[in-house]
């Protein structure tokens, strides 16, 4: 079993299985792939209840409604313009090209996943993070995610630093069994243990303040 791979069981073993990505729909992922750019998944889920409250959460809704009141749904998301337009062309591409994420999706079912990334990529407003959460957890074909969290855990466990987005992920794809499962969990837990790590820095950090208060 190689280094990456004893690592993801160490990381199961650990948190156990995440069960990411929480959506009751495929659009919906997509909604919070693109939401979640460039902030916390908390801002992300408060967005989406006002999509749902407003009933907005569909990608004919999303197409045909106004701009404006796009914008006040995911205005917690930060950027909320710029989201709301990206949301908004994303919309319309599904629904007058394909008609819904699921129609879409089944048509690439037998084609490359590259064919699907390159379609995502040509998008407005979609990067390597974005494409590849919607092809890993709302298409279901294995692309391995990388992110921030991926960036510093691979850096602090293998030392590998300045690599490229596609240079990382080739590491993972090629050391790995290409399994979507995997890949989902693998990508979840990383997040998880940077999420962990994360707070007890925080924690430590506030204890230390407390402290040097109490000496000044």
């Amino acid at each position: 079993m190689n280094s990456l791979h004893s690592e993801y069981k160490k990381l199961l073993s650990t948190y156990g299985a995440q069960g990411w990505w929480p959506a009751e729909s495929k659009f919906e992922v997509c909604v919070g792939a693109i939401l979640t750019q460039n902030t916390a998944w908390s801002n992300v889920e408060k967005a989406i209840i006002q999509l749902k409250t407003r009933k907005l959460l569909t990608e004919k809704a999303i197409s045909t409604c106004e701009l404006s009141t796009l914008q006040a749904a995911v205005r917690s998301s930060g950027f909320y313009r710029q989201k709301a337009a990206r949301l908004k062309e994303f919309s319309c591409y599904v629904v007058e090209k394909y008609g819904t994420i699921e129609k879409w999706f089944a048509k690439k079912e037998n084609e490359n996943v590259n064919k699907l990334r390159a379609e995502l990529l040509a998008l407005k407003g979609i990067g390597p993070e974005t494409a590849d959460s919607i092809i890993l957890y709302a298409a279901g074909k294995a692309k391995f995610v990388i992110d921030a969290y991926t960036h510093r855990w691979v850096a602090g466990k293998f030392g590998w630093r300045n690599l490229t987005y596609d240079e990382l992920q080739k590491r993972f794809e090629t050391a790995l069994p290409r399994e979507v499962q995997l890949f989902k969990e693998f990508h979840a837990l990383i997040v998880r243990q940077g999420k962990e790590k994360r707070t007890k820095t925080k924690k430590r950090n506030n204890k230390e303040n407390r402290k040097n208060g109490k000496k000044n």
